[in-house]
C-alpha cells in the first residue's frame, strides 16, 4: 500500500472525529469543514511519526480544538460575549432535562432524536456559552484550562458554562414541549 493509499485510510478513520470536534466549537459547517482540512493537512505534514502512534486521535483531537479556538479569537470582534450583555435568567428553575435509558428499539430511536435535539441546540447557544460548555463537558477540560485556551478569566468561563447551561436547558424544554404537543 502506498504512502498516498494509507493516508486516505487514515483520513476515512478519523475524519468524522475531527470535524465533530470542530463542529461542535464553531458551530458553523463551512469553518468546520475548513478546520477538518486545516487539521489534515497538519497531518498530513507529519504523517511518518503520527503513522504509528497511538495517540494520534488525542493529537488530532487537540489540533482541531487549538485551530478551532484559533479562528474564534480571530473573529472574535465579530461577536460580544453572551455574558456581557445578559445579566439575569429569567427562569432559575433548576430540574434537570431527564433522559431514560433505552430499553428496546423506540426508545433507542427516541434517544438518538434527542441527542440530535440536544446537538443542535448546543449549535444554536452563542459562541460564548457554546465553546466552554463543549471544552467542559465534551473535550473534559477543567475550569481553568479552558480559561487559558479562550483567554478570559476563571469567573467568565464559570459564569460562561453556568448561562450556557440554563440556555441549553430552556431551549431544550421548548423544543421538548413542543414535541409532546
Amino acid at each position: 500500500m502506498t504512502d498516498a493509499q494509507q493516508f486516505e485510510v487514515f483520513l476515512h478513520n478519523y475524519q468524522n472525529m475531527v470535524f465533530s470536534t470542530a463542529m461542535r466549537l464553531l458551530a458553523n459547517q463551512t469553518d468546520a469543514e475548513d478546520i477538518t482540512q486545516e487539521v489534515f493537512l497538519r497531518a498530513f505534514e507529519r504523517f511518518d511519526q503520527l503513522r504509528g502512534s497511538r495517540t494520534v486521535g488525542g493529537w488530532l483531537k487537540t489540533v482541531a480544538t487549538n485551530l478551532s479556538l484559533n479562528h474564534i479569537s480571530r473573529y472574535r470582534s465579530r461577536w460580544t460575549f453572551f455574558s456581557d450583555i445578559f445579566h439575569g435568567t429569567e427562569d432559575n428553575d433548576e430540574q434537570p432535562v431527564d433522559f431514560p435509558s433505552p430499553v428496546d428499539t423506540d426508545e433507542t430511536l427516541a434517544i438518538s432524536d434527542r441527542r440530535e435535539l440536544v446537538e443542535q441546540a448546543l449549535q444554536s447557544l452563542p459562541t460564548a456559552q457554546r465553546v466552554p460548555l463543549v471544552l467542559y463537558h465534551l473535550e473534559g477540560l477543567r475550569y481553568e484550562e479552558i480559561a487559558v485556551k479562550v483567554g478570559v478569566s476563571l469567573g467568565k468561563v464559570k459564569t460562561d458554562i453556568f448561562r450556557g447551561r440554563e440556555t441549553l436547558r430552556r431551549k431544550l424544554r421548548l423544543k421538548l414541549a413542543e414535541e409532546a404537543s
